[in-house]
């Protein structure tokens, strides 16, 4: 028998804009980012997970509690859900180059959460690791929070695999077959991350609702023991690689093939490389949506890894292999390494918004684990 619930949801209204343009983040760079042409995803994201949990008669239960305006109030002014608002302050409005953001901060989000916490079963929140660490602050341990995933990163193992997942956990957690689980609240020093510089922190443990494949991991290190595998996978591929264009992704594996390719590429963003008569000339550095658009149009490939603990390929991270970008690019023109420690529970995820892309990358993908071994793995 599902009851009545209260249930608490936050929107951070500019998580995950850095995404598409590079920047890794949005913290602190949001003019920055509006002047590159990012535009407001988290309150469209939201959107996703309501009209999700819509389909489903269990949300004539849930009465939610929410911010005012863009903290909540506008994306479910749009359904016909029940709800609340707390109106702990009155929010003002900036216009940036046409782009209207309310002017919010994460002590916004913490004052909501304290003020929810009384009343709600469950806190829910639409944005990245930024979100999650203020929500987890606020909470602690005192009720379950779970991740709709709109910003760049989440590293933390609180979100779900997607708006449409946790809208799916939601109505487990009404019907009592979600069982409350101990997940990592992680945050990167942003800063640190645009400069290439990986910095992370474990603010602690939440609990979060769990159903197995709906909640993501969160993210891991790779072991030491698989280095010298790496280097050799690179080795490997590099010696393969015909001339063309390529799509260089982020990550440690990738980073080491541009190396040896002898580009100054990035290690957490996304390179433009041209390979011609065997040599590699670097493009476009550190690349937005963009700048992959221009050169889709000449049979470009992409090289990518897995994002260890998450088992990402696309979706986290690297929102510049968008959907409008990856549309253009066949299945086969896309070559998958990592380390056999990334892909040994068997699948890797893809959510870049858009369904259709989504449908053409799952199925089955060859991820190349050694010099001389690939192992197929299935994409969900």
């Amino acid at each position: 028998m599902v009851m009545r619930m209260k249930i608490g949801l936050i929107v951070n209204p500019i998580a995950g804009m850095g995404g598409k343009v590079a920047l890794k983040g949005t913290d602190g760079v949001v003019e920055e980012a509006i002047r590159r042409g990012a535009r407001p995803v988290a309150p469209d994201l939201a959107r996703l997970f309501l009209h999700e949990l819509s389909h489903y008669p269990e949300c004539r239960e849930i009465e939610f509690v929410t911010g005012p305006d863009g903290l909540g109030e506008e994306v479910l002014e749009d359904f016909e859900f029940r709800f609340e608002v707390i109106r702990h302050r009155e929010i003002r409005y900036r216009d940036i180059l046409g782009v209207r953001i309310p002017d919010t901060t994460s002590e916004d989000t913490m004052t909501l959460v304290r003020r929810m916490l009384r009343d709600v079963e469950l806190m829910l929140f639409a944005g990245g690791d930024g979100t999650a660490r203020d929500v987890y602050l606020a909470t602690g341990r005192e009720k379950p929070v779970l991740g709709i995933p709109t910003g760049v990163k989440m590293f933390s193992g609180v979100f779900a695999a997607s708006p449409e997942d946790a809208a799916r956990i939601v109505v487990e957690f009404l019907r009592g077959n979600a069982r409350i689980a101990e997940r990592d609240v992680m945050d990167l020093d942003e800063n640190a991350f645009r400069h290439d510089e990986v910095r992370p922190r474990r603010y602690g443990r939440a609990l979060t609702p769990y159903v197995e494949l709906l909640v993501q991991g969160a993210k891991e290190p790779s072991r030491m023991d698989e280095e010298e595998e790496i280097e050799a996978i690179v080795e490997a591929l590099h010696g393969e690689l015909e001339d063309g264009i390529y799509f260089l992704g982020a990550g440690s594996t990738v980073k080491r093939l541009k190396d040896r390719l002898g580009i100054n590429g990035t290690l957490l963003g996304v390179d433009v490389v041209e390979i011609k008569d065997g040599k590699a000339r670097l493009l476009v550095k550190d690349a937005q949506e963009k700048d992959l658009l221009r050169f889709v149009s000449r049979n470009p490939r992409i090289i990518v890894t897995v994002i260890g603990g998450l088992s990402f390929l696309f979706g986290r991270g690297n929102q510049q292999f968008s959907a409008e970008v990856l549309r253009h690019i066949p299945k086969e023109n896309i070559t998958v390494v990592a380390a056999p420690s990334k892909i040994e529970k068997g699948m890797i995820r893809v959510y870049t918004g858009d369904r259709e892309v989504d449908e053409r990358l799952r199925g089955y993908m060859r991820v190349r684990i050694s010099p001389w071994a690939e192992r197929i793995v299935r994409v969900i």
